[in-house]
């Protein structure tokens, strides 16, 4: 679908963004009414969708992404449902009489886009896909700044976009929420679920070698807990593996005490 591959570091890279994607605080509450309009619509996402296997949520997002959630006018660019297209792409949808109607045109635009062909709904396939959308000039000629298709209102974008093709602008700000944000917010919500994820590893385990942010991180929190002291140094040893179990009644992963019966 594009001359960028979803590569094993692009599918990290994807996953560590997706896992630390928060909503702006001053965008929290927009970010949470344009998810429950998203869910409010559920039922025409999932009726495009389930014509063509593609999850209803990636149908949503485009739709908010591409024309603001407009349902007066064509997922292709944006034209009114009352005739066909009349910009590229125009003449869509080629069968069928105006007025459309929008989850008619919505099927069209996305065969059109050979998204009913995609077959990877796990989270990198899904932000690959929708960054393709999105485009790549972002990755490939201003790698310092997220593509704010999918990350703007998140802390991973702040400012610079394209405002023209090929006009690039370094303080322009983008203007709709990321659809990565709203993926992220509807899949915090509990109603959305990516396929073919591989089991999740843990983000700590019992490991006496070099330090880890996700170990210290932990080590951190312990702190916050009564009774609990751990030097914050990032290894994940016999000290944090005993705070950890005063704190879930177990030891951390790997810790070869885990697997010793109760005295």
């Amino acid at each position: 679908m594009s001359r960028i591959v979803l590569t094993e570091e692009l599918e990290a890279e994807y996953g560590r963004l997706f896992a630390d994607c928060t909503a702006r605080p001053e965008r929290d509450a927009e970010v949470d009414a344009l998810a429950d309009a998203l869910l409010a619509d559920r039922g025409r996402y999932h009726a495009v969708g389930a014509r063509l296997g593609i999850p209803w949520f990636v149908t949503a997002v485009l739709h908010y992404a591409d024309t603001g959630r407009d349902f007066e006018v064509h997922l292709h660019n944006g034209d009114p449902l009352t005739d066909r297209t009349q910009h590229l792409p125009d003449g869509r949808p080629p069968e069928g009489e105006p007025p459309f109607a929008w989850e008619d045109s919505a099927a069209d635009a996305l065969r059109l886009r050979h998204i009913d062909q995609w077959d990877d709904w796990s989270i990198a396939g899904v932000l690959f896909l929708l960054e393709a959308r999105g485009g790549w000039s972002y990755r490939l000629h201003h790698p310092e700044v997220l593509s704010p298709y999918l990350w703007n209102y998140s802390t991973h974008y702040r400012q610079g976009k394209y405002i023209a093709d090929d006009t690039w602008n370094e303080t322009a700000v983008a203007q709709r929420c990321g659809a990565a944000v709203l993926l992220r917010r509807l899949a915090e919500r509990g109603v959305i679920d990516f396929a073919g994820e591989r089991p999740p590893r843990p983000l700590v385990r019992y490991d006496r070698g070099e330090p880890a942010p996700a170990v210290e991180a932990l080590q951190r929190f312990l702190n916050t807990l009564p009774g609990i002291f751990v030097k914050v140094d990032g290894v994940a040893g016999p000290r944090t593996s005993e705070a950890f179990h005063k704190l879930c009644g177990r030891y951390l992963l790997g810790d070869p005490r885990d697997s010793e019966p109760p005295g």
